[in-house]
């Protein structure tokens, strides 16, 4: 019997055993490593608030490719949806609860099915603290000092923690006030009435750490400090089709180029009242391509100049919550301040943080109770020592894309290059592991044909 083990439970890590289960024509084992309470969860589908939405509405979040409207079923089946209307509820971005409800249903039918083929699930609520590699099995070594090893391993290990700001006091980041994981309850509730509160970073993470904090009945100040300041756009023209790009974003061009022709396209709809919206939801599906035609030093002219546009673009919130965000602001409850955090010290249950304001061109002084840090995961493994994959790294398991987003890989096989750049036979990644080689490889379309493929693979190596 052949033994898989998996490194991680959410989406990616969950699907593809699922996807092995419906696959597999002979027996196998499969292990899954994941020290969160449930699988698929994670922080995705995991919230402690139902306020916090999907950013993509429910016709396009099924699970399987071949099945597109599979989640909108499942939806339309339970209680509280029976009696909404199919097309308004397709076109809704639901809680992220009921997404993960959803996705844990999946689990379950997967587990009776692996039941009646006679394949073998284990779930393992550890770490993983080692990784000791040889060609023909991999060893993992675990929290609890015991080891699991196997044939094949899936590094679907997900998103690290945000990076934490460089500071000359790093001291101030382990006081208890300090949130390095903003996706956790504590990180919202519990605030002092008399002193803001600060979030570092004006991403789709700080909006739902905002809708949290007031849900939890803070009703004080916010100030969130990033260095482009807020300009995440709602959802305006779901479902609006557009074809023009088809036929002028051929193979070869180069990055000058493909952004001359989009943003003439852009330029084109505006004049019918249409933001960039249709134009990027067209966009999406050739990103994968074109990201890897691109040079690497188009891609460092990328990240440098125009990767925060494409946030900007790509990443919308639904509409009424863009204009709660709005009427905060408007109201003074949320200050979006753009700048870079300079100094943070603590004194007495206070922080005196420092930062410099891009607009006022100066220091300024902010006295907050909590600094919730919103930047986004930390994708240079370098940076994360605590984590196996850092030594992995060190010992030259794995390596990093040139610009450390994530794991060097084979996008057609999965299998990890190592520091020689040499595929490891029987060493597999996915998911936003794999940013550096597809950019785009964090959402749902794109993360489900993944785990389908890579079960193929593995099933395929299996023979």
């Amino acid at each position: 019997m052949k033994n898989i083990a998996i490194i991680g439970g959410g989406f990616s890590g969950t699907m593809t055993a699922v996807q092995l289960i419906k696959k597999a024509s002979s027996k196998l084992s499969i292990c899954i490593i994941e020290p969160a309470g449930q699988l698929f969860k994670g922080a995705a589908y995991n919230s402690y608030s139902d306020k916090h939405l999907l950013n993509v509405a429910a016709a396009k979040m099924s699970g399987f490719a071949d099945q597109p409207e599979h989640f909108l079923n499942w939806v339309m089946a339970q209680d509280t949806y029976k009696t909404k209307d199919r097309e308004l509820t397709s076109n809704s971005f639901l809680p992220r609860n009921i997404y993960g409800n959803y996705l844990f249903s999946i689990w379950e039918e997967a587990l009776q099915l692996a039941t009646a083929k006679g394949i073998e699930i284990n779930w393992l609520q550890n770490r993983v603290t080692k990784l000791n590699y040889s060609s023909t099995n991999i060893t993992l070594q675990l929290d609890n000092n015991t080891n699991v090893t196997c044939e094949k391993c899936v590094l679907a290990t997900g998103n690290m923690l945000p990076r934490n700001p460089l500071i000359h006091d790093s001291s101030v980041l382990d006081n208890k006030n300090y949130f390095q994981n903003p996706w956790q309850l504590s990180a919202v509730i519990n605030k002092p009435k008399n002193l803001p509160v600060l979030i570092i970073g004006n991403g789709l993470t700080m909006v739902d750490t905002v809708i949290g904090l007031t849900e939890y009945g803070f009703k004080g100040t916010i100030y969130a400090v990033s260095p482009n300041g807020f300009n995440i756009l709602p959802h305006r023209h779901n479902g609006i089709q557009y074809k023009g790009l088809d036929e002028e974003l051929i193979d070869g061009l180069t990055l000058h180029q493909i952004v001359t022709i989009i943003n003439r396209h852009i330029k084109s709809v505006r004049e019918f009242g249409i933001s960039a919206e249709p134009i990027v939801d067209a966009l999406r599906p050739k990103v994968q391509k074109i990201w890897k035609n691109l040079s690497t030093q188009e891609k460092q002219q990328f990240m440098s100049r125009l990767r925060h546009l494409w946030g900007v673009a790509r990443h919308r919130i639904p509409l009424h919550i863009h204009d709660k965000i709005q009427t905060m602001r408007v109201e003074g409850k949320l200050l979006v301040k753009s700048g870079k955090i300079i100094t943070i010290q603590e004194n007495s249950g206070v922080f005196q943080v420092g930062y410099w304001d891009k607009k006022m061109n100066e220091k300024i002084e902010l006295q907050v109770s909590s600094i919730i840090n919103c930047t986004g995961p930390e994708t240079d493994l370098s940076r994360v020592p605590e984590h196996f994959l850092h030594a992995c790294l060190n010992e030259g398991i794995i390596s990093q894309d040139p610009l450390k987003l994530g794991i060097a890989a084979e996008t057609t096989t999965y299998k990890v290059k190592d520091q020689k750049g040499n595929t490891k036979h029987n060493l597999f990644t996915l998911g936003s592991n794999l940013k550096g080689e597809l950019w785009e490889s964090t959402a749902v379309n794109e993360l489900r044909l993944q785990a389908e493929k890579l079960a193929e693979q593995l099933l395929l190596e299996n023979q």
